[in-house]
């Protein structure tokens, strides 16, 4: 009877120290994924700051362009900080669109293409976009491991027991996912 006992005891010590095992293994998962954002937030917000410089040196140029600027404005002038993960996601892709329209707008100057303030902006905001670009390769990665954890069976149990929830992708718009037309 003691031997039964003591089987029990180590098959219960057993599953016990996998159900551990198993949560902080999404613990660990989780926390790469916020590491991953805080790696991409970093840049998001060193282009947030920028994104009113280069406003405001393109509104010098363009002062009957008002409502692509005041709309960008707009969007920049949310306390980013306070947003979510969520929230942010959704800001910036909305800041993208109208960064877009801004960089049109400059298309029409030719001499504020030519401006020194401009061209520098403008190359920041390229290596900023670069960094934006690999930060997300890795922040995406992050969470498809975390999402794969989560989902997959028998995984979704215990992550569904502990309150785990997936994390969403940082996706391309459809604008961004067609072809460029380029003219010659």
């Amino acid at each position: 009877m003691w031997v039964y006992i003591g089987i029990a005891c180590g098959v219960v010590l057993l599953l016990v120290i996998l159900l551990i095992a198993a949560y902080n293994r999404r613990i660990r998962l989780e926390k790469k994924v916020e590491e991953a954002f805080s790696t991409m937030d970093i840049y998001l917000v060193k282009r947030w700051e920028l994104i009113p410089k280069l406003v405001d040196t393109v509104r010098a140029y363009s002062a009957y362009e008002k409502q692509t600027m005041e709309q960008v404005v707009r969007l920049r002038s949310a306390d980013y900080d306070r947003l979510s993960t969520e929230e942010k996601l959704s800001a910036n892709a909305e800041l993208s669109r109208g960064l877009d329209r801004v960089m049109v707008v400059a298309e029409g100057y030719p001499e504020l293409k030519s401006s020194e303030n401009y061209l520098e902006l403008s190359r920041e905001l390229v290596k900023i976009e670069d960094e934006i670009a690999q930060s997300r390769k890795y922040y995406n990665g992050c969470v498809r491991l975390f999402n794969t954890k989560v989902e997959t069976f028998p995984g979704n149990v215990l992550s569904g027991i502990f309150g785990f929830k997936s994390k969403p992708m940082y996706e391309a718009e459809e604008r961004q996912r067609s072809d460029i037309n380029v003219r010659m």
